[in-house]
Parts: C-alpha cells; sequence; structure tokens
C-alpha cells in the first residue's frame, strides 16, 4: 500500500472517530437537558400555625441601647400591612401569609406586646439551651402568643457560632413558642451577621453596609426574620416544612444566603443602596428603617422568594 493509500485511509479512519466522538457528545448533552431535578415542595403536615393576632414579647437578656432595642421593635411594628414604602417589610410578611391561605388559615397579624430587660443577666453569661426556654417563659406573652429572646454579644449560648445562630421550639406548659437569638458581632459576625462581615470561610469579599449601622443588631435582623417565617409556618414541628422531620427545611431555612435576585453562595443579590449612607437593604419599614431581610420560601412557586 502506497503512502497516498495509507494517508487516506487514516483520514477517513480519524473523521469517523471525531464524528462519533460527536455524537457522543451530543448523546451526553441531550440527557443534561433531560433531566429535571424534583423541585422542593413545602408540604403541610395538619398542625398548629401561629395564625391570627400574634402577640409577641421580648426578652432582652444583657445590655443593648435603646437604639438597638428600636431597630428590633420597628422591624416587628413593620410587618403590620400597608407599612412603610415600597418595597416594604410587609410585602416580605405577604408571602408568608400564603401558606396561612393555603392552610385555611386566618392571616397572621404580629402585635408587639411585652419587653423586659434582663441586663444584669440573672442566669449569669454561659447559657445552656434550657436556660433559653426558662428565660422565654418570663417574657409574660398571652396564651398562643410568641417569645423572642435576645441575648447580647457577651452572653454564650450553647451551640451558638458551632452548630446556629439561633433557633425556634416550643414549651408544652403551656403551648407556647418561642426564638432565641444573639448578637454574633464579638463572637462570630462572619458567620451569623454575613454579608455585613467577610464569611468565615469562602471568598473574603467586601461585606456589605449594615443599614441601621450596627453590623451585630443587622445580623440579628436576618436571623430574626428568618427564624420568624419558621416558627409562624411551623411552630410545634407538624406545621410546614421541605424533606423529612428528622432534618426539616421551613420557610426561612430553604433560603439560606439569598437576599436578591440572581444570589448565589457567597453573593448576596441584587439590592437596594442607600446612597447616603453606603449600606445595602431590601427593604422599607416604619420610621424611615432600611432593612436587608432574607428570602423565603414561596409554596405556591417552589421557589425562594426575595421582595428586591
Amino acid at each position: 500500500m502506497g503512502f497516498s493509500e495509507f494517508a487516506k485511509k487514516f483520514t477517513l479512519l480519524f473523521l469517523l472517530v471525531q464524528l462519533s466522538l460527536v455524537n457522543m457528545c451530543f448523546g451526553a448533552r441531550k440527557l443534561n437537558y433531560l433531566y429535571k431535578p424534583q423541585p422542593m415542595s413545602a408540604t403541610y403536615h395538619d398542625g398548629a400555625l401561629l395564625e391570627g393576632d400574634l402577640p409577641v414579647s421580648i426578652l432582652w437578656y444583657g445590655k443593648f441601647s435603646p437604639a438597638q432595642k428600636s431597630i428590633v421593635s420597628d422591624f416587628l411594628l413593620s410587618l403590620s400591612p400597608g407599612k412603610g414604602q415600597k418595597p416594604s417589610v410587609s410585602q416580605w410578611w405577604n408571602t408568608l401569609q400564603i401558606y396561612m391561605k393555603k392552610a385555611g388559615k386566618r392571616e397572621t397579624r404580629v402585635v408587639l406586646a411585652n419587653q423586659i430587660s434582663d441586663k444584669n443577666c440573672s442566669l449569669g453569661k454561659i447559657l445552656k439551651k434550657s436556660h433559653i426556654s426558662m428565660l422565654a417563659g418570663r417574657a409574660n406573652s398571652k396564651l398562643g402568643g410568641l417569645n423572642l429572646v435576645l441575648t447580647s454579644n457577651d452572653v454564650v449560648v450553647e451551640g451558638f457560632c458551632m452548630s446556629s445562630c439561633g433557633f425556634h421550639a416550643s414549651d408544652t406548659m403551656p403551648i407556647s413558642a418561642f426564638i432565641w437569638v444573639g448578637n454574633s458581632v464579638t463572637q462570630c459576625p462572619g458567620q451569623c451577621a454575613w454579608p455585613f462581615h467577610q464569611p468565615i470561610y469562602g471568598p473574603q469579599t467586601e461585606p456589605l453596609g449594615a443599614p441601621n449601622g450596627d453590623v451585630g443588631l443587622d445580623g440579628m435582623i436576618v436571623n430574626i426574620a428568618s427564624l420568624l417565617a419558621g416558627t409562624v409556618t411551623n411552630p410545634f414541628g407538624n406545621g410546614y416544612y421541605i424533606g423529612s422531620d428528622a432534618a426539616p427545611l421551613e420557610a426561612g431555612s430553604a433560603c439560606t444566603g439569598v437576599y436578591g435576585k440572581g444570589a448565589y453562595p457567597g453573593y448576596a443579590g441584587e439590592l437596594l443602596l442607600d446612597s447616603v449612607t453606603g449600606a445595602s437593604y431590601n427593604a422599607h419599614g416604619v420610621s424611615g428603617r432600611q432593612y436587608l431581610l432574607p428570602a423565603v420560601f414561596d409554596p405556591s412557586t417552589s421557589q425562594c422568594a426575595t421582595i428586591a
């Protein structure tokens, strides 16, 4: 066989191999397009939800300034319909009303009730989770209400910074729900006050400006909002959640780290920017407040819903 004939056969063989590889590539791409992961779905398990007028009492444990307290109380007041210019905190809250409507329940209206201060830390500054339950009982919310326990930046709580930035739970006698959130500014701001502080791992991008000028309290608002969403829709573990009861995702926890459109790990998403302070936010509240609120899971679209 001459060289020219060999070259022709080699070229033909080469082309056949390339065509087969192209077909394999198209085949693989086609299979990828055919695969569609199942969307998450929030399932209602027929339990009680926090519906109707919801009295919320706050127990301030440790030292909080009046300015810091007003950041939280103004957030709770902003949940009422029609409060604040758009996009508003009350718009964010409206997504949670979808859960109530789907379950045949009344809309939830947060009413700010008692506020109690324990600035001398009567149980000490190193607390177990059982202590949080005791403190929640002192908040003295009305029956069917919600108690919010907030600890200052020098109080250490079991599991804080290691496994959580806060949690919600319930007491059986009487049946009541409560939320605990700690001020992480001196203990773990990279974990519990992101995106207002550089994260503890991943790309060390420039932190965002805190809308109320307080990294610790603005971080607490993020966690209060997320836990409030989970508590109202799943107060006793048999309400709405995604997945198994062993590791449920709730309305707030299903969307961790998402604040605006286009968000991805390490990037909070498209947000509004205050041209004067340079702070980032996505919701307006009462008294001219600005807040950065986390996305919540929308049961009607099975997507994380943002308001900006």
